[in-house]
C-alpha cells in the first residue's frame, strides 16, 4: 500500500523528467549533427525552430500568417460594417422623428448632415463603405463553393443590393449637392417622391442594409456572454426600429400640404440637372456589377485551373478538440 502511494505522488515528478530528458536527448541530438561533418539539423527541425511565436488569442493556439491576415481581414469587415449600420440607424431614428412633426426630423437631418458631412464623417463614413465592399469582392473572389445555408443567403442577397440602392441615394443626396446645389430636406425630397409615385422606394432603401447589417451583427456576436443575456432586448430593437422608421416616413407624407404636389412648369436647367443625375446612377450600377462579376467569374476560373474543390477559403479553419 505504501508502494503504491509512494508511486502515485512520485509519478508527477516522473513524467516532468521524462520530458526534460526527451528534451535533452533532442538537444543532444542536434549537437551531434552539427558536429559531424557540420551537417545541419533536418528541415523540420528548422521549420519548428523558425516558425513565428503568433498564437491565436482566443486559445494561445500558433496561427500562420495567413490565419492571422484573414483574422484581420474580419475585424476589419466587422467594423467596417458596424460603421455602416449605424449610419442607417441614425437615417431610421430620423425617419422615426417624423411621427412627431416633421419639423422635428428635419432637425435631426441638419444634424446627420453636419456629421456625415464634415471633413472627417466623410472619410470615415466613404473609407468604411470602400473597405466594406473591397472585403466583399475579395469574400466573392475567394469562396471555393456556394452551399450556403439559407441565413447566409439572405445576408447575401441584402449585402449585393443595398449599393445600387445606396448609389440612387448618395447621387441623389450628395452629388445633387457638391455640383448642382441641391439642398436636402425632407418636404423636398418627399415631394419628389410623391409626384415621381417612388414614395414606397424611400422605405425599401434602408431594408437591406438593415437586414444584412443585422445579420452580420448576429453572426459576429451570438456567442458573445453579452449578447446571450441581452438578446431578446436587442431583437426587440432590430425589429421595432424599422417599423418606426416608416411609421414617421407615412407620417410625414400625410403632412406635406396638397398645394406642395403641383407639378410645377419645366425647366431646362433642372431638366439636365435630372439627365446628369441619372448618367451617374447609370455608370457606377454598371460599374458595380461588373465587379461583382468579375470576381464571381475569377474565382470560379481559379478553383478550376486549381482544381480545388476545398471550403471556403474565408471560412475560418475547423478546430479538433482537444485531449488533455
Amino acid at each position: 500500500m505504501h508502494d503504491r502511494e509512494k508511486q502515485a505522488r512520485d509519478t508527477p515528478g516522473r513524467a516532468q523528467r521524462d520530458r526534460e530528458g526527451a528534451s535533452n536527448v533532442g538537444g543532444a541530438q542536434r549537437s551531434s549533427w552539427l558536429r559531424e561533418g557540420g551537417m545541419r539539423p533536418p528541415k523540420s527541425d528548422r521549420a519548428l525552430r523558425r516558425a513565428p511565436h503568433t498564437h491565436d488569442p482566443d486559445d494561445g493556439r500558433p496561427v500562420s500568417a495567413h490565419d492571422l491576415m484573414r483574422k484581420t481581414a474580419r475585424r476589419l469587415q466587422l467594423g467596417s460594417g458596424i460603421l455602416l449600420w449605424l449610419y442607417i440607424s441614425i437615417h431610421m431614428v430620423n425617419h422615426a422623428l417624423g411621427i412627431w412633426s416633421i419639423d422635428i426630423a428635419e432637425r435631426g437631418l441638419h444634424l446627420a448632415i453636419g456629421l456625415w458631412q464634415s471633413l472627417p464623417g466623410t472619410i470615415v463614413l466613404y473609407g468604411a463603405a470602400g473597405l466594406h465592399f473591397a472585403l466583399a469582392i475579395r469574400t466573392i473572389y475567394g469562396r471555393r463553393h456556394w452551399s450556403l445555408p439559407p441565413a447566409e443567403w439572405l445576408r447575401l442577397w441584402a449585402g449585393l443590393s443595398l449599393p445600387m440602392l445606396l448609389i440612387r441615394h448618395v447621387v441623389g443626396t450628395r452629388v445633387a449637392t457638391s455640383f448642382y446645389g441641391f439642398e436636402p430636406n425632407y418636404e423636398r425630397v418627399i415631394v419628389s417622391l410623391l409626384t415621381s409615385g417612388t414614395q414606397g422606394l424611400q422605405i425599401a432603401l434602408l431594408a437591406p442594409g438593415w437586414v444584412h447589417g443585422s445579420l452580420g451583427l448576429w453572426f459576429h456576436l451570438r456567442r458573445r456572454a453579452f449578447f446571450r443575456r441581452a438578446r431578446f432586448v436587442l431583437l426587440a430593437l432590430l425589429v421595432l426600429l424599422p417599423v418606426l422608421s416608416a411609421a414617421g416616413f407615412v407620417q410625414m407624407t400625410r403632412a406635406i400640404v396638397p398645394e406642395s404636389l403641383a407639378v410645377p412648369a419645366p425647366d431646362a436647367a433642372l431638366v439636365a440637372h435630372r439627365a446628369a443625375l441619372d448618367s451617374w446612377r447609370h455608370l457606377l450600377v454598371a460599374g458595380y456589377l461588373s465587379l461583382i462579376a468579375i470576381a464571381f467569374v475569377g474565382g470560379q476560373l481559379r478553383n478550376r485551373l486549381s482544381g480545388d474543390d476545398s471550403p471556403d477559403s474565408s471560412a475560418e479553419p475547423r478546430r479538433e478538440p482537444t485531449h488533455e
